[in-house]
């Protein structure tokens, strides 16, 4: 067992795995951002990458005639952002707009500013997305909330709430939000993480909480949406029937030596040895009976190719997100010449794959 998947993890000769990851480039998990012109858009967007107002702008792509969207990270997107562009303009109905980019949103955040409360193209698009029923998650944000004084602040948030509520009904959440507070944090920054999350797994992993402990889990956060890629890929292509059999231990592989280079670590058997024996041999064949049988799940006839299928990609994601992880730990300690603990691998690969299935988005469903 343990040569078998040394195999397949570690293939003498992968396939091409372009089809895999533009399979997961459309199908990325997309937030989908509806406001008027200057409601704080853009800079909700730079809040969340960390990325300038330059790079922000000069990365939308259009989907539409009035809609663009914008992949992060560009080069091997995680999650996507959709900008629909032009409400409240003159002469423009957005119904066409609406139509397509709604079939591409997975979680709707409208954007208002607190103190304009004219906001009926906005809530003439909602209407519309309302009656097509495509987006089940929404988050309205009330932007730039600290320029008003504070016996005003509640007044306006409450009426847009309500404009929100008399076209949606009441089930979605409401956050007061300020990207430009005098000392450069953001207002409600934590609140807004955590509802972002609910509706999009995905961004628990994405957004830089700067909340690390050690210097190797520094390290690992400079290259940690490297090996979430890998993990969309991964989840992607095993929606598809005997596709993950070939491609994921494949992805496995390039990740593994990108990763090593990364770090300095010469990526060959021996390395690759070693990883495996640090992590120790009982998870080895753990892994490859685990991966065995949720693609023997996915040909059973129509479990395989609901149930069973969205079940093999939140494991595909968790466990390639696993072995991302424990490897940098591995490749890092490496580096230095300091060993490893068996335990401290292990723990740190399950609590990996916990997180990882949850951010896959498929977990729950």
């Amino acid at each position: 067992m343990i040569e078998q998947i040394k195999d397949y993890i570690n293939p003498g000769k992968n396939p091409d795995l372009t089809p895999a990851h533009e399979f997961r480039r459309k199908n990325l998990p997309t937030l989908w951002l509806l406001g008027k012109t200057g409601a704080g858009k853009s800079t909700f967007i730079q809040a969340l990458t960390g990325l300038s107002s330059v790079e922000v702008g000069n990365g939308f792509a259009p989907c539409t005639k009035t809609a663009a969207s914008y992949d992060f990270p560009q080069e091997k997107p995680v999650m996507r952002f959709l900008d629909t562009r032009g409400l409240g303009e003159a002469d423009y109905d957005p119904q066409d707009d609406l139509e397509e980019v709604g079939k591409l949103g997975h979680a709707l955040v409208v954007v208002m500013k607190a103190d304009e409360p004219e906001q009926s193209s906005v809530l003439s698009a909602l209407k519309q997305i309302k009656k097509k029923k495509q987006i089940n998650h929404l988050l309205l944000i009330h932007s730039a909330v600290l320029l008003s004084e504070e016996t005003d602040r509640e007044r306006q948030i409450t009426f847009n709430r309500n404009q929100v509520e008399a076209v949606w009904g009441k089930d979605f959440n409401s956050l007061a939000v300020d990207f430009e507070t005098e000392d450069g944090s953001i207002y409600h920054y934590d609140e807004l993480i955590s509802y972002l999350e609910e509706m999009l797994p995905v961004i628990s992993m994405v957004v830089d909480k700067k909340e690390h402990s050690t210097i190797e889990e520094k390290n690992f956060n400079r290259v940690k949406k490297e090996v979430l890629w890998y993990a969309g890929s991964a989840s992607a292509t095993d929606l598809i029937p005997a596709v993950g059999l070939v491609s994921v231990p494949a992805i496995q592989a390039t990740m593994l030596h990108s990763l090593a280079n990364q770090y300095g670590v010469e990526w060959d058997k021996r390395t690759f040895s070693e990883l495996i024996g640090a992590l120790g041999g009982s998870f080895v064949v753990r892994y490859g009976l685990k991966f065995g049988a949720r693609e023997l799940f996915k040909f059973i006839p129509v479990y395989g190719q609901t149930v069973g299928a969205v079940a093999a990609a939140a494991m595909s994601f968790g466990m390639t997100y696993g072995l991302g992880r424990v490897a940098c730990y591995y490749f890092y300690n490496n580096s230095k010449g300091e060993a490893v603990s068996q335990q401290a691998m292990q723990d740190l690969y399950r609590d990996a794959l916990k997180k990882g299935k949850a951010a896959s988005g498929y977990e729950e469903n």
